[in-house]
């Protein structure tokens, strides 16, 4: 009788015999969605653990540099075992980071209505957006200039960096297309140069903040300084690819 019970509880818990039975597909349905769930957590949790590393090198870099910058330094706010799991060594963190801070600027730049409107009024949302970006983001700043000191080796082992940089490139060419068809823009305009003109005056306003401080007492990063600078930057640009030769 004990094992006719026993078999009884086993057939109800597995779906089959009387009482309230699962069916087998309804089963096999929540170990699936359970076993999804699972992954995703896991690459969640990984993604998480992986960007808090890089949260706490960013830092790090920007401050010290590569050269200057030590796994030891990192790990004291992370966990040297942990920084290993992910990366082979500090080279490859500092790529992650160069790579993300790249990633998030033209991230940001994608999110900028270009659409409605003018393309006079497109770009200028557009660079308005760029000098203020910059200036909530020195790091980018600090780890581009790092970066030219060492002659970009680093941005060339970042394979797929280059291809991703170029979405700022299309959003121009777009911005420059509908400029000419509507007349406002001159024609001949290189999208490269208009992003090279873009991120100099953006770059300058914080590279250069403390010595043109010092030097002629001027303040670049209030609120006030740098909405007043982004519409500067704007009508330097615009005045450029609006004018007719």
């Amino acid at each position: 009788m004990a094992v006719k019970t026993q078999r009884r509880e086993q057939a109800i818990w597995q779906g089959g015999g009387s009482g309230s039975s699962v069916p087998a597909g309804s089963r096999r349905g929540s170990r699936l969605s359970d076993q999804k769930g699972q992954r995703q957590s896991r690459a969640e949790a990984r993604e998480k653990a992986i960007n808090q590393i890089i949260d706490i090198a960013t830092a790090e870099f920007v401050e010290k540099g590569l050269a200057g910058a030590r796994i030891d330094e990192i790990a004291g706010k992370a966990t040297k075992r942990k920084i290993y799991y992910y990366f082979e060594g500090k080279e490859e963190l500092y790529r992650a980071v160069l790579k993300r801070a790249y990633q998030r600027v033209r991230a940001s730049e994608a999110q900028v209505d270009i659409e409605s409107g003018t393309a006079v009024e497109a770009l200028r949302r557009l660079i308005e957006h760029d000098v203020h970006y910059h200036s909530e983001h020195s790091e980018l700043v600090r780890l581009v200039m790092n970066e030219n000191i060492h002659r970009a080796e680093h941005l060339k082992q970042i394979e797929d960096l280059p291809s991703g940089n170029r979405q700022v490139i299309a959003i121009l060419a777009r911005i420059i297309a509908r400029g000419e068809a509507e007349g406002s823009f001159r024609p001949g305009i290189d999208p490269v140069e208009l992003h090279l003109n873009m991120t100099a005056l953006s770059f300058y306003n914080v590279s250069n903040q403390f010595t043109f401080a010092q030097n002629f007492g001027v303040d670049m990063t209030s609120p006030e300084a740098v909405a007043r600078r982004a519409k500067q930057v704007a009508d330097i640009i615009i005045a450029w690819v609006t004018k007719q030769d």
